[in-house]
Parts: C-alpha cells; sequence; structure tokens
C-alpha cells in the first residue's frame, strides 16, 4: 500500500519555516515515539544542519520504557539530543524546557557576559498529529494554539511566549513530498499523520492487522476476544462479528471494522505498541 499526500499548505509551510529560521536559536523537532524513525522528516534536512535541535520523543507513555531507551541510545549515538515526554506532556513540561536551556546554554552564556539576559528561540516542528501544538500548550500551562487529534490543524505559523522569557514558534505538521519508503508510509497512516481521508481505511487496517499478527497477535486476540487466522481480511471479518457491525444481509460490516481497529490502536487501547525498532534501521 502506497501512502502519499502533501497537500499546498505544508508547501507553502515548508517555505515559511526556512525564512524563519534565521530568527530562532534552535529547533525542537517533535516524533512520535511509536515510530520514532518515520517520523523524521528528509523534507527537514537543511533546518536541523543549521541549528542546535532538540529531539523530543512525544507520546511516549504509549510505548514501552525499554523500547523508549533503545531510541534514546540510537540517537544519542548519532549525536542527536533527545528527550522523552509523555503525551499529556504536562509533568514533563520542566523537563523540556532544561533540556532547551542546555541546548542553548552557549549564546545565553555570551548573552549575560556583555549583561543582556538573553530569552531563546526556537522553532517547533515535526510530522503532522506528533503533538506540536499540544507541547506547546502544557509548556504555557494553558491553551494558547490550536490542538486537534487529526493531522493538519495548524495551518500557518503562532508564536507563543513562555513566562520565562522563551518564546517557541508553532508551525504547521509537514509530510515530505515521497515518503522514504512504504512502511514509514504505513506507519505514518497508523498513528495518524496522514489524513484517514486520502487514505483507503480498509486496506490500512489490513495492513495494521499484518503488522499486530508479526510482532503483537495477542494483543488483538485479547482485545477482540477473537481466534487469529494468518489471513488479515478474516481477522477484520471477526473484529465486525465481534463489535455487531453488521450490514444488512448479515454480512460484517468492513469499513466501521477498520475504523474501529485504527481508533484502538491510536488511543492505546491495544496496549502500549511501539512500530518500528533501532535495529530495523
Amino acid at each position: 500500500m502506497i501512502i502519499q499526500w502533501f497537500p499546498g499548505h505544508m508547501a507553502k509551510a515548508k517555505r515559511q519555516m526556512e525564512e524563519s529560521l534565521k530568527r530562532v536559536d534552535s529547533l525542537i523537532y517533535v516524533l512520535d515515539a511509536r515510530a520514532p524513525h518515520s517520523c523524521i522528516n528528509p523534507e527537514f534536512d537543511n533546518l536541523v544542519s543549521a541549528k542546535p535541535v532538540l529531539y523530543v520523543l512525544n507520546k511516549s507513555d504509549l510505548v514501552e520504557r525499554g523500547a523508549i531507551a533503545a531510541w534514546e541510545s540510537f540517537f544519542a549515538a548519532k549525536g542527536m539530543r533527545t528527550i522523552a515526554v509523555s503525551s499529556t506532556i504536562g509533568k514533563d513540561s520542566g523537563k523540556v524546557i532544561s533540556a532547551l536551556s542546555k541546548l542553548n546554554k552557549e549564546k545565553i552564556e555570551r548573552n549575560r557576559a556583555k549583561g543582556v539576559n538573553y530569552a531563546v528561540k526556537a522553532m517547533v516542528i515535526g510530522m503532522p498529529n506528533t503533538g506540536k501544538s499540544t507541547l506547546i500548550n502544557a509548556l504555557c500551562k494553558g491553551k494558547r494554539t490550536v490542538t486537534g487529534d487529526r493531522p493538519g490543524v495548524t495551518k500557518g505559523e503562532q508564536w507563543v511566549r513562555l513566562d520565562n522569557g522563551i518564546s517557541l514558534l508553532d508551525t504547521p505538521g509537514t509530510l515530505s513530498h515521497s515518503m522514504k519508503s512504504e512502511v514509514a508510509g504505513l506507519h505514518l497512516a497508523f498513528i495518524g499523520s496522514v489524513r484517514d481521508a486520502v487514505v483507503d481505511t480498509t486496506e490500512l487496517s489490513l495492513e495494521l492487522i499484518k503488522f499486530f499478527l508479526r510482532k503483537y497477535p495477542q494483543k488483538i486476540a485479547e482485545r477482540y476476544q477473537i481466534e487469529l487466522s494468518a489471513d488479515p481480511l478474516a481477522v477484520l471479518e471477526r473484529i465486525a462479528k465481534k463489535r455487531g457491525l453488521i450490514l444488512r444481509g448479515g454480512e460484517p460490516d468492513l469499513d466501521k471494522a477498520a475504523v474501529a481497529l485504527l481508533d484502538d490502536f491510536r488511543k492505546c487501547r491495544l496496549g502500549k505498541i511501539i512500530l518500528e525498532t533501532p535495529d530495523e534501521y
């Protein structure tokens, strides 16, 4: 299944980010902890090469701690500064501010030596639906940006000033013109970085079932109380029947079952799941 989605506002957003780069000191790059590698966008290569970057593994509470630790070690070996935060962030907001201050320590100290109390400016970037605006709202201790559980909510840049003087530039989630791989495209679609409206959700759910049958077969069996099959279509039919999603004539409603499955995965009802591990790259 090939995933492609790059609407016009993303191309505009990318140009805006490049223009705004000279106005910021560093970048906060938000990654979904369930698919960290897939969330690294080649479109941002020129941004991350120009400024110091803090990589934030967001939604880390949706993944087992050991899996997060493996990615932290992987990124650290590449010289990438990384911290993990939960999907609600809240208690982790101080950790983000501390890491951002350390990232910009030299510039802060240079200005302090000149008698200037310098306030850091950082641009927040990432794929759609990785939680950029939610992160900013948590750092602000209140909702100051528009958020949503679907990609494409943030349409333009928004500056937000924190109580400690730090300024953050929120940017729209941006995908790549072409996915790094078919697997990366699927992973981004699974976590909701690609609008469901532009993909065949039934076909996408079958791909998700294939993944579960390879990696977490019992998660499906336990959640839906069904007998597993090597055939993803048969599994989806059983989920539909178990949920009472039946069409007239008694046929299982695969479309509704697909939506239910994707929603269960995204909301962690199937348990803590990671889609990719460092040893795959």
